[in-house]
């Protein structure tokens, strides 16, 4: 399937070779290559993003604003097909886009050293910074309410009150923690109300495989753009402390394996600072320790919303997967509510 949509884009396919590539759960990708090219191919999973053509507009936005605003900086930019259209389109199949693969780059799964944190956070930084004076409202949006924690915690309570009661009793202590800590989901809606959190480009996906890494693991740029969409800060910041701080992932039922880094912490914060301290206001900056709240309590509520909901969204490999995943945040956020004012120390050194 992968080698038939290619005649869309190149003239010249019969030595293209194509291989599954990466570790991405949503869309389907390929590596295309021959001896003298290499691509990345995709399949957009049309089940998460019901308008791919939204995607598609939404990038070549940013992809004219940079080019011409910022010449130097690297973007990925998707090949054209053969027709002149940003997306290929195969029926009864899907849409698919086609990039070219840059040479000597890289992507890590696994945040293992403060080192690559940084380059990771420096890199999103500077997209975003890169992007502040891009009029953020003119891009589309491709997933409605992708990270308004409030729609995401009444859907939790609506969850309580219709969902599996088998596994709603299963998850009493869960439930307790997520209405005890219901006051992050208040300082959100303060934060919507608050006219010094501005709304800017993001990412709204930054986990450590969506930059680019180089042979010395500097960072190069930022990739897949899917969620590319207006947002606040705390969702770029929020998702790489929610991934980066732990060694484990969100699979892990070990919690003895999940304990907050504070060097990971320091090296996130330096490099996302480096880019946007001129650009953030005082208040968005004094909230980076918030943001890591705000992501993981959110993910640990979409996990449990979707256990109740018999896994309608996140799907599951066995009966507990979703609560396994949900237990498995709400032990994170646990432990980074403990370090909170040592981290919140750590912060003052950079801000």
């Amino acid at each position: 399937m992968a080698r038939s949509i290619l005649p869309a884009y190149l003239e010249y396919t019969e030595d293209l070779q194509a291989e599954p590539y990466g570790s991405g759960l949503i869309n389907t990708t390929w590596r295309v290559y021959n001896k003298d090219s290499a691509y990345i191919l995709q399949k957009i999973n049309a089940d998460v993003f019901k308008d791919p053509v939204k995607i598609a507009s939404n990038v070549r936005m940013i992809s004219d604003y940079l080019r011409h605003h910022h010449p130097d900086y690297l973007f990925v930019d998707p090949i054209k097909t053969l027709e002149n259209k940003d997306l290929a389109f195969m029926e009864g199949d899907g849409f698919y886009r086609l990039t070219p693969f840059i040479k000597g780059s890289h992507t890590e799964d696994v945040v293992l050293t403060a080192e690559v944190a940084y380059e990771a956070a420096k890199q999103f930084g500077r997209f975003s910074a890169l992007l502040d004076g891009f009029d953020a409202n003119k891009l589309f949006i491709t997933i409605p309410d992708f990270h308004n924690l409030r729609l995401r915690y009444d859907q939790f309570k609506t969850a309580i009150k219709e969902g599996n009661q088998k596994r709603i009793l299963r998850a009493g202590d869960q439930i307790d923690f997520i209405a005890a800590n219901e006051p992050i989901v208040d300082q959100f809606d303060a934060i919507r109300a608050n006219p010094d959190f501005r709304i800017r480009v993001m990412h709204h996906d930054t986990k450590i495989s969506n930059v680019l890494l180089d042979e010395k693991n500097k960072g190069i740029c930022v990739i897949d753009l899917d969620t590319l969409m207006p947002g606040y800060f705390i969702s770029d910041v929020g998702d790489m402390l929610r991934t980066y701080l732990s060694p484990a992932s969100e699979e892990e039922t070990d919690f003895d394996n999940i304990y907050i880094r504070e060097e990971i912490f320091e090296a996130i914060v330096k490099g996302y600072l480096s880019e946007m301290r001129s650009v953030l206001s005082d208040a968005e900056k004094t909230s980076i320790v918030y943001a890591g709240k705000f992501m993981i309590y959110m993910q640990a509520i979409r996990f449990l919303t979707d256990y109740f909901n018999d896994d309608t969204y996140y799907g599951s490999s066995y009966p507990e997967h979703n609560f396994n995943r949900a237990a498995n945040q709400i032990d994170l956020l646990s432990k980074l509510i403990e370090k909170e004012s040592i981290l919140d120390t750590l912060l003052q050194k950079f801000i």
